[in-house]
């Protein structure tokens, strides 16, 4: 093989190696839709150290109307504990987020109610084909000289048509 003909090779392959996590990320843009259901995995607590020792945090729900043309409906934003059990509607009634606007709901550190499995269950609709919403929670805590905070994404449920 000549010098050449090699160093076309690792060209191609390094270009390859470098846009790999482009199209992987690319390849998660989701496509538009008129609405969704929502899982979002949200933790009051995980647990440090061999005894398990709960480390309380807060934790933020994030709402984000990414779509830069048209409003969406938000109709459910419900709070669910480790097992399942339902804890807490957020919503009275829908809410309209405007293009790019964003809302959030925060469940207090000292609210332990929800567990480390906790969760909350988001449904959105438009009118319109619509770039989906993020949906993300953010958790926080601190104890002693000790922070941590880290995000958990969304993941849109596929309804059965039972």
């Amino acid at each position: 093989m000549s010098r050449k003909c090699i160093l076309t090779y690792v060209v191609f392959i390094s270009l390859t190696l470098l846009s790999t996590p482009l199209l992987l990320h690319a390849e998660y843009a989701a496509e538009l839709s008129k609405g969704q259901t929502v899982y979002v995995p949200v933790y009051s607590h995980i647990y440090i150290g061999s005894r398990e020792k709960p480390f309380l945090l807060a934790a933020t729900l994030s709402i984000r109307n990414i779509d830069p043309e048209h409003p969406i409906s938000v109709t459910v934003v419900d709070y669910y504990e480790t097992q399942g059990k339902f804890l807490k509607h957020h919503l009275e009634k829908p809410l309209i987020l405007k293009p790019l606007e964003s809302e959030r709901y925060v469940i207090p550190e000292k609210d332990k109610t929800g567990g480390s499995g906790a969760n909350f269950i988001v449904e959105w609709k438009s009118e319109n084909l619509t770039n989906p919403p993020i949906v993300e929670s953010i958790m926080i805590g601190a104890q002693s000289s000790q922070g941590i905070s880290f995000t958990s994404r969304g993941r849109a449920l596929i309804k059965s048509n039972k």
